[in-house]
């Protein structure tokens, strides 16, 4: 039974990975899309957001799955629990990356200002994806840990993102409509980032027991 149990976890592990190899490909999708405003590519991307809530609902049918048939306890059953509760920050992550593809459908350009700091925030956010899930992987604390401070990072730049729009909208009322929407986009991949912190607070409620806000 225990054997059954270690490879239905590793299975676990396999399908997030899956699925976060398919938000981070729907995210830098849907950015390539608002970067060259191509409104055919971003409802393609739009159309792909399907994939990953399947993803889901295969994760989530596999750990009820091995919760009735292997009836874990202690921190087995906290990493299968856990491991329902980051599909759905995926799932989440995927839907923001979606909106972002929406925006394109509303803008009018060409935008307003060179993209940098949006760029860094999507490549930023997608680091912290993979360390969250490297994390889980292999119950590693430290790297759970540490997504606390690319957060961090993460919400400087969305800081930055907001004063810069802010500036070009006070200058040329004209782009008032184009701005706020940059400025939703930053809010996007901010809370994607926020998505990928909660899979470390998840790490660490699989090692310890106990939950810890690294999202301050």
């Amino acid at each position: 039974m225990r054997q059954s149990l270690n490879e239905g976890q590793l299975g676990l592990i396999e399908l997030l990975k899956e699925m976060g190899n398919e938000v981070a490909r729907i995210l830098q999708g849907c950015m390539q899309s608002l970067i060259s405003l191509e409104r055919t590519q971003a409802e393609y991307w739009i159309a792909e957001d399907q994939k990953v809530n399947d993803f889901e609902q295969k994760i989530d049918d596999e750990c009820v799955r091995l919760i009735a048939t292997q009836q874990p306890v202690a921190k087995d059953l906290r990493k299968i629990i856990s491991a329902m509760k980051i599909s759905t920050d995926l799932e989440r992550m995927g839907d923001l990356s979606i909106d972002i593809a929406k925006v394109v459908r509303r803008i009018e350009g060409p935008i307003c200002k060179p993209l940098v700091d949006i760029p860094l925030m999507a490549e930023k956010a997608l680091e912290m994806m993979r360390q969250g899930l490297e994390a889980y992987s292999n119950e590693d604390m430290e790297l759970a840990h540490g997504l606390a401070v690319k957060d961090d990072e993460v919400d400087h730049l969305y800081k930055q993102v907001v004063r810069d729009l802010l500036v070009i909208m006070s200058d040329k009322p004209e782009i008032l409509d184009q701005g706020m929407y940059l400025t939703f986009v930053g809010r996007y991949l901010e809370r994607i980032a926020d998505h990928a912190t909660n899979i470390g607070e998840n790490v660490i409620y699989i090692t310890t027991a106990e939950r810890r806000d690294l999202n301050k």
